[in-house]
């Protein structure tokens, strides 16, 4: 594929989750679809995952700040924003905003996405959310090197 095909495929992923649109979400990822960090072995498992995202945070909305793309693949950087209004992994509804960043990447094989990994941090969320208290670094690693 192309970059500016990877690059397209990188926008209608957006998208599809932004819309939360599973019909757009199975034009794009193959049944087998992998994303090993979040344990996922299938395409429905992803829509479980994101099920879960958007009952926890009805608002949910990512925006795209930069894309980079290779015959393979395509890396997308995302502000991520949303309010968290219903039950989200145990935690009843805090009502809290967050807002957090993310770099998802997509393996790209015949125009549709195999295999997905993600950079974020988990631990600025649930800060955010206010169901975790981070008192920052301890003095000792505050000191110049």
């Amino acid at each position: 594929m192309s970059l500016e095909e990877n690059k397209e495929i990188g926008h209608k992923m957006m998208e599809a989750v932004n819309k939360q649109d599973m019909e757009l979400l199975d034009d794009l990822v193959v049944p087998e679809y992998v994303n090993p960090q979040l344990l996922v072995r299938t395409r429905d498992d992803l829509k479980r995952i994101l099920r879960r995202q958007y009952r926890g945070f009805p608002d949910v909305h990512r925006t795209l700040e930069d894309i980079i793309a290779d015959e393979e693949s395509v890396w997308l950087r995302v502000k991520i924003t949303g309010t968290h209004t219903g039950e989200y992994r145990g935690l009843a509804p805090t009502g809290k905003k967050f807002v957090m960043a993310a770099v998802p990447h997509y393996r790209i094989v015949d125009g549709k996405i195999v295999e997905g990994w993600s950079v974020w941090n988990p631990l600025d969320l649930f800060k955010q959310l206010g169901v975790i208290e981070y008192k920052g670094f301890p003095d000792e690693l505050k000191q110049p090197v």
